[in-house]
């Protein structure tokens, strides 16, 4: 077998296999190491494992957002993680069986813990040289849970406790572009973080028990008082069944659904879309109103939203 930076247990020329026997992985400086290999090679990055590993908010970030799968060995076959699609080995990956009709069965097993609700923020934002990066996690987890970020780092577990000036010393001077930051409030926070050139596509998880309900009708309140002082140019919230503590079983839970998108400028349209102007007045933003977070065929109004917003 050929060696690799980040360590395989198989290699083809199109994929690394990477077997993980934990109940939950995480971020590992090897599987990081393993991705940034696989985007060098061109290869997909498939991470195994059993049907009762968890993965934590970073790793289920990479295989959705990413070129790598999460793999389940079920004790009769293999499946898609985050999908129940029944997987095969062709001889150079792990590739979905084409004539598969139904799901796994082990991805339709209940959840092993309590399912709440998951509040995900996807936002972008562009930074001038002269502020410090990671002003809008810190100021959003203050106001969803109570408490600052207490650490950063491009793997998990964390390396740095919480520091905007030296988490921006660091984007600007390696080369490593992706970071997490976890909260320490009352309720889990995890957050991924990229950054290309003066722009961060961030995404915020914050994990809410089945007797607290997420703030669903506060969002657009929210974002207004994290802009006036750390703007930002657009955001989608969305409400997603899980685990509170943020980790991921490979089996069905719920579907994600919209609550609301906000874009830079003041809209007029487009017509049956609830509006409200939001931000400083210098940088306004429009909160388009999607529904309540838990109803996914709303996505489809999300659909409609971005086509009239990119063709006005």
């Amino acid at each position: 077998m050929k060696e690799t930076q980040g360590g395989a247990d198989a290699l083809t020329p199109t994929a690394m296999v990477v077997l993980q026997d934990r109940p939950v992985i995480a971020l590992s400086a090897a599987l990081a190491e393993a991705l940034d290999e696989c985007e060098r090679t061109g290869r997909t990055l498939q991470i195994v494992t059993d049907h009762h590993s968890r993965v934590t908010v970073p790793v289920r970030t990479m295989v959705t957002a990413k070129n790598a799968q999460w793999v389940v060995h079920d004790g009769s076959g293999y499946y898609e993680a985050l999908t129940g699609h029944p997987m095969h080995w062709d001889g150079k990956s792990f590739a979905r069986v084409p004539d598969a009709s139904d799901y796994a069965p082990a991805y339709l097993t209940r959840p092993t813990a309590p399912i709440g609700s998951q509040l995900v923020l996807t936002f972008q934002a562009h930074h001038t040289p002269q502020n410090p990066l990671g002003g809008q996690v810190d100021h959003f987890m203050r106001l969803l849970t109570g408490q600052p970020p207490i650490g950063w780092g491009a793997t998990e577990p964390l390396e740095h406790l919480w520091d905007p000036q030296a988490l921006t010393t660091h984007i600007l001077t390696s080369n490593a572009p992706r970071l997490i930051a976890v909260g320490g409030g009352r309720r889990p926070a995890m957050a991924t973080l990229e950054f290309t050139g003066t722009t961060e596509l961030t995404t915020l998880t914050i994990g809410y028990k089945p007797d607290d309900p997420p703030p669903v009708a506060q969002v657009p309140s929210l974002i207004d008082v994290l802009t006036s002082e750390n703007p930002i140019t657009s955001l989608l919230a969305q409400l997603t069944p899980g685990r509170p503590d943020l980790t991921t079983e490979p089996r069905w839970s719920g579907a994600s659904a919209p609550i609301g998108l906000a874009a830079t400028g003041s809209y007029t349209g487009p017509p049956g879309f609830m509006r409200q102007r939001i931000g400083p007045p210098t940088t306004p933003l429009t909160w388009f109103h999607l529904g309540d977070g838990t109803s996914p065929e709303y996505w489809q109004r999300h659909q409609q939203l971005l086509h009239h917003l990119r063709n006005p």
